[in-house]
């Protein structure tokens, strides 16, 4: 924690399998006491990957919390111990059948870092081998999407592309390849 800041206490109000919810009593550096809720989640990965035409690979699968479909880059919850980049080639290949054969980190950040500690590893690929998905139960219904990187991009310009870390996504990737100026 910050140098001057303290949790005097922290009630657990529910625990759920990916998240448990929290409310912490933190005291500033001035003495005052306050509330803060606090969702405690599972950390996640994403992969961007382009194929050799420079196309992106992502995915199209319902969300139940905004009750509809997004499109997004293959990502996944990290698993007890596993690492990032195992789990990175672990979802891209689950979700969509692709096999990275050469993988790097782009970023590591948090993604709501108001309320969760969630921190998300997001990789790049553009050596990747086509192949069988291996979706797991609560994916049905999970579609594969194939599309070119510039058309990603005016996807994201015109708010096609939503989800915050997919947008991320792409802007990166696009940077990394020479799409956009660096």
């Amino acid at each position: 924690m910050g140098d001057s800041f303290s949790v005097l206490q922290s009630k657990l109000i529910y625990e759920g399998y990916i998240i448990s919810l929290y409310v912490d009593t933190v005291q500033t550096p001035t003495g005052q006491e306050y509330e803060r809720e606090v969702v405690r989640h599972l950390d996640a990965v994403g992969v961007v990957a382009l194929t050799d035409q420079q196309e992106v690979v992502l995915v199209r699968q319902y969300r139940h919390p905004i009750e509809d479909m997004l499109l997004e880059i293959p990502a996944g919850l990290l698993k007890e111990l596993e690492n990032p980049v195992e789990c990175a080639i672990r979802e891209l290949k689950e979700e969509t059948g692709y096999t990275a054969k050469r993988i790097e980190k782009l970023a590591e950040f948090y993604t709501s870092a108001g309320f969760t500690n969630e921190k998300f590893y997001l990789y790049f690929s553009d050596d990747i081998e086509v192949g069988e998905h291996e979706r797991e139960p609560g994916e049905e219904g999970m579609e594969l999407e194939v599309i070119p990187l510039k058309d990603a991009l005016s996807m994201v310009a015109q708010g096609e592309i939503s989800d915050a870390k997919t947008l991320t996504a792409i802007l990166m990737a696009a940077q990394r390849v020479g799409s956009i100026a660096q």
